[in-house]
C-alpha cells in the first residue's frame, strides 16, 4: 500500500503541478492583428485590433476592430518570414487569384523586401507572430471599413503621418495618397495664403495633390485647421480640406 505524502512533498507536487501551465505560456507566441503602416527602413507600425474570421463571398476574411486603449507597436521585420496572399510576391493586387490557408492567412512564402513594397502602397492587414528573435508575418484579406469625417486640427509627425486632434481626443493617421482642397490660389502656397478659393463655409475647392498637402503641412508651425475623411481602422487619412475662418 503507498504511503501517504508528507505536507512537504505535497506542498512541492501541487506547485510543480502550477508551475508546468505558466512554463507552457511562457513559451507562446506573441500574435498581434491590425493594418500595418511603414515606418522607417525594415521597421512597421502597428496598432493590436481584435480580429475575427467571417466568411465573405465565399472568401475566408478577418474583421478587425480597435481595442479600446490598445497601444501602437513598433516592429522590426527585417528576416522575417512574410507569407503574401497573392499568387506571386511581387503583386500590387491579387490579380483575381488568392493564396489562403485553413486559416485564412496567406500562404505563399516571400521576403521582408516584399513587406516593404507592400507597406510602400498603404496600410497592410497583417498577422505577425513574435517568438523570441522569430518573426512570422502573415497578409490577410479584410471586410471593408468605414470612413469617418469630422473637423478638427491636423499636425505633421514626418512625411506621411499626421496627428489629427478633435477636442480631447486625438488619433495617428497615415497617408500615401489622398485629395487636398485648398483654400489658396495656388496648390504651392503656404497654408491659407490667401482664401479665394473657399465655399460658403470656408471649405477648400482648389484639388491639389499629396505632395502639395505634405509641404503646406510641412510649413505650417502650429497644427492647422481642417475638415478631413479618415478611416479610423486602417488608421488612414483618405481627404482633406483647408478651413478659412471658424467653419
Amino acid at each position: 500500500m503507498p504511503r501517504p505524502l508528507t505536507t512537504a512533498a505535497l506542498t512541492a507536487a501541487l506547485a510543480l503541478c502550477a508551475a508546468g501551465p505558466a512554463v507552457a505560456s511562457a513559451a507562446a507566441p506573441s500574435v498581434l492583428y491590425g493594418f500595418a503602416w511603414a515606418d522607417g527602413t525594415g521597421t512597421l507600425r502597428i496598432t493590436p485590433a481584435k480580429a475575427t474570421l467571417v466568411k465573405q463571398y465565399g472568401v475566408l476574411r478577418y474583421t478587425l476592430k480597435p481595442v479600446p486603449g490598445a497601444k501602437e507597436r513598433r516592429i522590426d521585420y527585417s528576416g522575417a518570414e512574410f507569407r503574401r496572399i497573392t499568387a506571386e510576391c511581387d503583386l500590387k493586387e491579387t490579380e483575381g487569384v488568392v493564396k489562403l490557408d485553413r486559416k485564412g492567412l496567406g500562404r505563399t512564402r516571400c521576403q521582408a523586401a516584399d513587406l516593404a513594397a507592400a507597406l510602400g502602397n498603404g496600410p497592410v492587414p497583417i498577422r505577425i507572430s513574435l517568438l523570441g528573435q522569430e518573426k512570422r508575418i502573415h497578409e490577410f484579406l479584410a471586410t471593408p471599413t468605414a470612413s469617418k469625417t469630422a473637423y478638427g486640427t491636423v499636425k505633421r509627425v514626418d512625411g506621411t503621418t499626421v496627428v489629427f486632434a478633435k477636442g480631447r481626443t486625438s488619433v495617428k493617421l497615415g497617408y500615401t495618397l489622398l485629395d487636398f482642397k485648398r483654400v489658396t490660389r495656388k496648390c504651392g502656397d503656404a497654408w491659407l495664403a490667401g482664401h479665394v478659393n473657399a465655399d460658403r463655409d470656408g471649405l477648400g475647392t482648389k484639388a491639389c495633390t499629396t505632395s502639395a498637402f505634405t509641404e503646406a503641412l510641412k510649413g505650417a508651425e502650429y497644427p492647422v485647421l481642417a475638415k478631413v475623411e479618415y478611416d479610423p481602422v486602417r488608421g488612414q487619412l483618405l481627404q482633406v480640406w483647408e478651413v478659412f475662418g471658424d467653419a
